[in-house]
């Protein structure tokens, strides 16, 4: 994904308004191989970070590369809905999560479940776009437009604050970023 993209986009995403804090105790739900919480270690390096992914070989890849930039990061070999925190986070984030979800609503819930109030969610979607269709035929996973985020993220308990369009390649045609705050 590094080599079509994604990892400057996340970046560009995270680092749009300089304002905004990442929070000090992060989740990042669905992992993968850490790009997005890897961005996020460039962005702002301070801060606990834990990674949550129900595939073993993508933790350790996410662990490794969060490792090689100095950031010890806490792992979770665990699936959203089974997922217990200690405590809630201030920062949650999804990278092309809801689109493998049978019912995104609720897995918005639980991220928001796991959040404290005001913590914010950074999140990437995938947008109807005929590329998808490639990454269907291998995952089988879904794209919603703008309007039908917002409208999942209002049912869930989180506030949409900001969007952010992707300025170029592979990114800008096959997904969205999203910025939204726990009510």
């Amino acid at each position: 994904m590094r080599l079509l993209g994604y990892f400057d986009a996340y970046l560009g995403f995270l680092s749009a308004d300089p304002s905004m804090e990442m929070g000090g105790n992060a989740l990042d739900v669905g992992c993968g191989t850490g790009a997005f919480a890897e961005a996020r270690a460039v962005v702002q390096p301070k801060g606990r970070i834990t990674l949550l992914e129900p595939s073993v070989k993508m933790l350790q890849q996410a662990k490794h590369a969060l490792s090689a930039r100095g950031i010890d990061a806490n792992t979770s070999h665990s699936r959203l809905e089974d997922f217990q925190a200690s405590k809630p986070f201030d920062c949650v984030m999804a990278a092309h999560v809801l689109e493998h979800c049978t019912n995104p609503v609720a897995a918005l819930r639980q991220m928001r479940n796991l959040a404290e109030p005001g913590a914010t969610l950074w999140l990437v979607v995938s947008k109807p776009h005929w590329c998808n269709a490639i990454i269907w035929f291998q995952w089988r996973h879904r794209s919603y437009r703008p309007e039908a985020v917002a409208e999942m993220l209002e049912k869930a308990g989180w506030q949409l604050t900001a969007e952010h369009c992707f300025p170029a390649g592979p990114p800008s045609r096959t997904s969205r970023g999203y910025r939204a705050q726990a009510v």
